[in-house]
């Protein structure tokens, strides 16, 4: 297998691999640009993350700046988007839904290191140079859903359809559909019902 294989199907891998480490420099140069884009110069954005995220065809609004590891490794449904600072570390494929509002200054983390140091700590190869191993774990966000501002969302979790995350939350697990959810590990404080519909 490849580096790049191994990465995707959350084995321990080399990121110094030369073919991720080209991956990684065109993403981060394609959201730079992006993120010196003028909000009134939509065509240009468009172009950008037309080659950012090749695999979204309905493209998010994304409010600069954006930080992506990969790009390439993230999906967005239709009507999606993120404020300022989104950042999306796309180890792994990163699935967002329809219809999802993500808040400022949210990270999703796909990437894993091993817990014990001496898998996690620096190698040496036979030609002098220095590695790391790590792995990732995908995350799933489903349709309709809302992440707060501060909200992390790490490696492996899927978020059900139609949930709130509460601002400042960390999610290390799946949290249902149609839940409220919050704090630091982030915990489901009750099912959203149509008692919560606005009156107007």
């Amino acid at each position: 297998m490849t580096e790049k294989e191994k990465m995707l199907a959350g084995l321990l891998y080399d990121p110094s691999d030369p073919e991720l480490s080209a991956l990684r420099v065109k993403a981060r140069k394609l959201a730079r640009r992006y993120n010196q884009i003028d909000e009134d110069q939509p065509e240009q954005q468009e172009a950008v993350l037309r080659e950012l995220l090749p695999d979204t065809p309905f493209l998010p609004g994304l409010q600069a700046p954006v930080y992506f590891d990969y790009g390439c490794n993230t999906c967005f449904g239709r009507f999606s988007g993120a404020n300022f600072n989104f950042t999306c570390l796309d180890v792994c494929p990163v699935h967002i839904g329809n219809n999802v509002f993500i808040g400022p200054n949210v990270t999703l983390a796909t990437p894993m290191h091993p817990l014990l140091p001496e898998e996690r700590n620096a190698r040496q190869r036979s030609d002098g140079g220095y590695y790391n191993l790590e792995y990732a774990k995908p995350i799933m966000i489903g349709d309709d859903c809302w992440l707060a501002a501060n909200v992390v969302v790490c490696g492996g979790v899927t978020i059900g359809a139609g949930s709130v995350i509460g601002a400042g939350s960390v999610v290390t697990r799946d949290i249902p559909p149609h839940s409220l959810a919050a704090g630091n590990p982030c915990r489901v404080i009750r099912t959203l019902t149509d008692a919560d519909r606005m009156k107007q």
